[in-house]
Protein backbone atom coordinates (compact mmCIF):
# COMPACT_ATOMS: atom_id res chain seq x y z
CA UNK A 1 0.00 0.00 0.00
CA UNK A 2 2.78 2.44 0.95
CA UNK A 3 4.45 1.83 -2.41
CA UNK A 4 1.31 2.66 -4.38
CA UNK A 5 1.67 6.32 -5.35
CA UNK A 6 -1.93 6.50 -6.53
CA UNK A 7 -3.24 5.40 -3.12
CA UNK A 8 -0.93 7.79 -1.29
CA UNK A 9 -1.88 10.76 -3.46
CA UNK A 10 -5.60 10.04 -3.17
CA UNK A 11 -5.28 9.57 0.60
CA UNK A 12 -3.59 12.97 0.92
CA UNK A 13 -6.31 14.54 -1.23
CA UNK A 14 -9.00 12.99 0.98
CA UNK A 15 -7.32 14.23 4.16
CA UNK A 16 -6.88 17.76 2.79
CA UNK A 17 -10.47 17.94 1.56
CA UNK A 18 -11.96 16.43 4.72
CA UNK A 19 -9.90 18.67 7.03
CA UNK A 20 -10.70 21.87 5.14
CA UNK A 21 -14.38 21.01 4.77
CA UNK A 22 -14.67 20.00 8.43
CA UNK A 23 -13.05 23.22 9.66
CA UNK A 24 -15.30 25.42 7.52
CA UNK A 25 -18.48 23.43 8.20
CA UNK A 26 -17.83 23.33 11.96
CA UNK A 27 -17.36 27.10 12.27
CA UNK A 28 -20.28 28.02 10.00
CA UNK A 29 -22.51 25.28 11.39
CA UNK A 30 -21.90 26.31 15.00
CA UNK A 31 -22.72 29.94 14.26
CA UNK A 32 -25.77 28.95 12.22
CA UNK A 33 -27.04 26.69 15.02
CA UNK A 34 -26.57 29.49 17.55
CA UNK A 35 -28.50 31.89 15.30
CA UNK A 36 -31.34 29.40 14.84
CA UNK A 37 -31.46 28.81 18.59
CA UNK A 38 -31.61 32.54 19.34
CA UNK A 39 -34.36 33.18 16.78
CA UNK A 40 -36.26 29.94 17.53
CA UNK A 41 -37.23 29.40 13.88
CA UNK A 42 -39.03 26.05 13.86
CA UNK A 43 -39.64 25.79 10.12
CA UNK A 44 -36.05 26.72 9.28
CA UNK A 45 -34.69 24.20 11.79
CA UNK A 46 -36.95 21.54 10.33
CA UNK A 47 -35.81 22.30 6.80
CA UNK A 48 -32.27 21.24 7.77
CA UNK A 49 -33.36 17.63 7.65
CA UNK A 50 -34.24 18.05 3.96
CA UNK A 51 -30.56 18.03 3.01
CA UNK A 52 -30.00 14.92 5.12
CA UNK A 53 -32.67 12.90 3.30
CA UNK A 54 -32.00 14.22 -0.22
CA UNK A 55 -30.38 11.47 -2.37
CA UNK A 56 -26.67 12.09 -2.91
CA UNK A 57 -27.01 11.77 -6.68
CA UNK A 58 -29.53 14.64 -6.68
CA UNK A 59 -27.25 16.80 -4.52
CA UNK A 60 -24.23 15.98 -6.68
CA UNK A 61 -25.93 16.76 -9.99
CA UNK A 62 -27.34 20.00 -8.56
CA UNK A 63 -23.92 21.12 -7.35
CA UNK A 64 -22.33 20.20 -10.68
CA UNK A 65 -24.93 22.26 -12.54
CA UNK A 66 -24.31 25.19 -10.17
CA UNK A 67 -20.54 25.03 -10.59
CA UNK A 68 -20.81 24.82 -14.37
CA UNK A 69 -23.09 27.86 -14.42
CA UNK A 70 -20.78 29.87 -12.15
CA UNK A 71 -17.69 28.86 -14.11
CA UNK A 72 -19.12 30.41 -17.25
CA UNK A 73 -18.42 33.78 -15.63
CA UNK A 74 -15.33 32.97 -13.55
CA UNK A 75 -13.59 30.75 -16.13
CA UNK A 76 -12.57 28.16 -13.53
CA UNK A 77 -12.52 24.37 -13.70
CA UNK A 78 -13.51 21.52 -11.41
CA UNK A 79 -10.87 20.63 -8.84
CA UNK A 80 -10.06 20.47 -5.15
CA UNK A 81 -11.87 23.75 -4.49
CA UNK A 82 -15.17 22.47 -5.89
CA UNK A 83 -14.91 19.24 -3.90
CA UNK A 84 -14.26 21.19 -0.68
CA UNK A 85 -17.21 23.51 -1.34
CA UNK A 86 -19.47 20.52 -2.02
CA UNK A 87 -18.34 18.78 1.17
CA UNK A 88 -18.92 21.92 3.22
CA UNK A 89 -22.41 22.10 1.75
CA UNK A 90 -23.53 18.61 2.77
CA UNK A 91 -21.56 18.53 6.06
CA UNK A 92 -23.11 21.77 7.29
CA UNK A 93 -26.47 20.21 8.17
CA UNK A 94 -24.83 17.52 10.32
CA UNK A 95 -22.97 20.13 12.36
CA UNK A 96 -26.05 22.31 12.82
CA UNK A 97 -28.23 19.41 13.95
CA UNK A 98 -25.69 18.18 16.54
CA UNK A 99 -24.90 21.63 17.96
CA UNK A 100 -28.56 22.67 17.96
CA UNK A 101 -29.45 19.57 19.98
CA UNK A 102 -26.91 20.63 22.61
CA UNK A 103 -28.20 24.20 22.65
CA UNK A 104 -31.73 23.05 23.39
CA UNK A 105 -30.54 21.90 26.83
CA UNK A 106 -28.72 25.17 27.53
CA UNK A 107 -30.17 27.61 30.08
CA UNK A 108 -30.61 30.99 28.38
CA UNK A 109 -30.49 32.78 31.73
CA UNK A 110 -26.76 31.98 32.02
CA UNK A 111 -26.01 34.33 29.13
CA UNK A 112 -28.34 36.96 30.58
CA UNK A 113 -26.60 36.69 33.95
CA UNK A 114 -23.20 37.15 32.29
CA UNK A 115 -24.42 40.29 30.51
CA UNK A 116 -25.91 41.62 33.76
CA UNK A 117 -22.43 41.28 35.27
CA UNK A 118 -20.95 43.45 32.51
CA UNK A 119 -20.14 41.04 29.69
CA UNK A 120 -20.96 41.99 26.12
CA UNK A 121 -23.20 39.74 24.03
CA UNK A 122 -20.13 38.33 22.28
CA UNK A 123 -18.31 37.98 25.60
CA UNK A 124 -21.21 36.00 27.07
CA UNK A 125 -21.20 33.72 24.03
CA UNK A 126 -17.42 33.28 24.12
CA UNK A 127 -17.05 32.67 27.86
CA UNK A 128 -20.34 30.95 28.74
CA UNK A 129 -22.07 29.37 25.74
CA UNK A 130 -19.07 28.23 23.68
CA UNK A 131 -17.42 26.20 26.50
CA UNK A 132 -20.76 24.49 27.10
CA UNK A 133 -20.97 23.64 23.40
CA UNK A 134 -17.40 22.26 23.32
CA UNK A 135 -18.28 18.53 23.41
CA UNK A 136 -21.04 18.97 20.81
CA UNK A 137 -18.76 20.97 18.51
CA UNK A 138 -16.06 18.29 18.76
CA UNK A 139 -18.63 15.57 18.07
CA UNK A 140 -20.03 17.49 15.10
CA UNK A 141 -16.53 18.00 13.69
CA UNK A 142 -15.76 14.27 13.93
CA UNK A 143 -19.06 13.42 12.28
CA UNK A 144 -18.45 15.95 9.48
CA UNK A 145 -14.94 14.57 8.93
CA UNK A 146 -16.28 11.01 8.75
CA UNK A 147 -19.01 11.94 6.26
CA UNK A 148 -16.58 13.96 4.14
CA UNK A 149 -13.74 11.48 3.90
CA UNK A 150 -16.16 8.64 3.11
CA UNK A 151 -18.15 10.35 0.34
CA UNK A 152 -18.00 8.96 -3.18
CA UNK A 153 -21.12 9.92 -5.18
CA UNK A 154 -21.01 13.71 -4.79
CA UNK A 155 -17.21 13.82 -4.95
CA UNK A 156 -17.08 11.87 -8.21
CA UNK A 157 -19.44 14.39 -9.83
CA UNK A 158 -17.67 17.60 -8.79
CA UNK A 159 -14.00 16.55 -8.80
CA UNK A 160 -11.40 17.31 -11.45
CA UNK A 161 -8.64 15.16 -12.86
CA UNK A 162 -6.21 16.28 -10.14
CA UNK A 163 -8.57 15.83 -7.18
CA UNK A 164 -9.30 12.11 -6.98
CA UNK A 165 -10.07 10.99 -3.45
CA UNK A 166 -9.46 7.66 -1.74
CA UNK A 167 -13.05 6.34 -2.15
CA UNK A 168 -12.83 7.03 -5.90
CA UNK A 169 -9.54 5.14 -6.21
CA UNK A 170 -10.85 2.26 -4.09
CA UNK A 171 -13.91 1.98 -6.32
CA UNK A 172 -11.73 1.90 -9.44
CA UNK A 173 -9.46 -0.76 -7.90
CA UNK A 174 -12.43 -2.89 -6.78
CA UNK A 175 -13.79 -3.00 -10.33
CA UNK A 176 -10.50 -4.49 -11.55
CA UNK A 177 -10.63 -7.39 -9.07
CA UNK A 178 -9.33 -8.43 -5.65
CA UNK A 179 -6.24 -6.54 -4.51
CA UNK A 180 -4.37 -7.08 -1.18
CA UNK A 181 -3.72 -3.33 -0.93
CA UNK A 182 -7.46 -2.73 -1.24
CA UNK A 183 -8.12 -5.08 1.68
CA UNK A 184 -5.52 -3.31 3.81
CA UNK A 185 -6.75 0.21 3.13
CA UNK A 186 -10.38 -0.83 3.64
CA UNK A 187 -9.51 -2.26 7.05
CA UNK A 188 -7.73 0.94 8.04
CA UNK A 189 -10.65 3.09 6.91
CA UNK A 190 -13.28 1.03 8.72
CA UNK A 191 -11.22 0.97 11.92
CA UNK A 192 -10.37 4.68 11.83
CA UNK A 193 -13.87 5.87 10.99
CA UNK A 194 -15.36 3.49 13.55
CA UNK A 195 -13.22 5.03 16.28
CA UNK A 196 -14.25 8.53 15.18
CA UNK A 197 -17.95 7.63 15.26
CA UNK A 198 -17.66 6.12 18.74
CA UNK A 199 -15.78 9.17 20.02
CA UNK A 200 -18.31 11.47 18.41
CA UNK A 201 -21.22 9.69 20.09
CA UNK A 202 -19.47 9.73 23.46
CA UNK A 203 -18.76 13.45 23.21
CA UNK A 204 -22.31 14.18 22.07
CA UNK A 205 -23.64 12.55 25.25
CA UNK A 206 -21.14 14.36 27.51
Amino acid sequence: MAADSNLIESSLNSLIIATAATAAATVMGTLAAYGLWKKSSGWLSGSLYLSLVTPEIVTGVSLLALFQWVFRFLHLRLGMHTVILAHVGFSLAYVIVVVLARLRSFDRTLEEAAMDLGATEFGAFWRVTLPYLGPAIAAAAMLAFTVSIDDYVITSLVSGVDSQTLPMVIYAMARRGVNPALNAVSTLIVTGLGVLVLLSERLRRA
